[in-house]
């Protein structure tokens, strides 16, 4: 139980983490980008003994590997500027959420039996995120903040799907925990390169407190997503129950951080849609 415990409070601390960035002037950017060499550090020391010479003879996964860390980054970004703008609570549901559209996903592409539980929780992730996003006040930041979660709703669940369909269908030789880190290196990679043109073009200075900003970021990133494959082989529940504990574990923490230590503001619709976004989950959940 305690790398269950240990996803949950990693994940969850994402989402506080981004929080602070905007309290203590962090380039979201920047630390963005220092994060992922960091995940990619800690991966390669913790999985290194899974390498081997076998994975660079067959390299179907390295298209999937590139299309992943332009989708992390990207939407890592979103995730930062949205816990900002919108708060952890809300953000933390529409990227929990976002499992509703990769199992939409799974359905068309695997041709998965459609059930009761799949569409309740689809029509409830669906309604949750909706309720939680829409503002009666239609200025331009309320809009761009509506976007922002739209955005990491598709975005995650399309994330999550290529992580799956490359898991079951395109990986042999090159393990998933290695083909996630091989994903965080080059979303790093990207990330400099984006760096390095503002730098010539935009005049933009890497500070010290952003770089250290990332590797704070880093770390609990990179063992969210380690401790959840240490749950998949030690915890005796089906992998679908662990996924169901920990989404729901990080919304509830988050909507706890969001409300009562951020002071986000809090009303009967929000409150609507983090109870459907939990039935969501518990409907998945059954449906697999």
């Amino acid at each position: 139980m305690i790398a269950l415990a240990g996803t949950i409070i990693s994940s969850t601390l994402i989402f506080v983490i981004f929080r602070l960035f905007e309290k203590y002037k962090i380039d979201t950017f920047q630390a963005i980008v220092f994060n992922y060499f960091t995940a990619f550090i800690c991966g390669i020391i913790l999985y290194s003994h899974e390498l081997s010479a076998k994975i660079w003879v067959q390299l179907d996964w390295l298209p999937y590997t590139l299309l992943v860390s332009i989708l992390f980054i990207s939407l890592f970004f979103v995730m930062g500027k949205s816990a900002q703008k919108n708060g952890v609570a809300m953000t933390s549901i529409s990227v929990k959420m976002s499992l509703a559209v990769s199992m939409i996903g799974m359905i068309l592409i695997y041709n998965e039996t459609i059930t009761f539980f799949k569409i309740i929780g689809i029509l409830l992730a669906l309604s949750g995120v909706l309720l939680i996003s829409f503002e009666k006040n239609k200025t331009t930041s309320s809009t761009n903040s509506l976007k922002m979660l739209l955005v990491l709703f598709i975005g995650s669940g399309i994330l999550d799907l290529a992580l799956n369909y490359t898991q079951q269908l395109v990986l042999t030789h090159l393990t998933p925990a290695l083909f996630s880190s091989f994903g965080f290196g080059l979303a790093g990679i990207t990330g400099t390169i984006i760096l390095i043109f503002q730098a010539y073009f935009k005049s933009v200075s890497i500070k010290f407190k952003n770089i250290a900003a990332g590797i704070i970021l880093g770390i609990p990133n990179y063992f969210s997503i380690f401790l959840l494959l240490k749950s998949y082989e030690v915890i005796d529940y089906t992998n679908s129950s662990i996924l169901a504990i920990v989404n729901v574990s990080v919304v509830v923490f988050s909507a706890v951080f969001g409300f009562v230590i951020f002071r986000e503001i809090f009303t009967v619709k929000k409150g609507i849609g983090l109870i459907a976004s939990l039935l969501a989950i518990l409907f998945l959940y059954l449906a697999s």
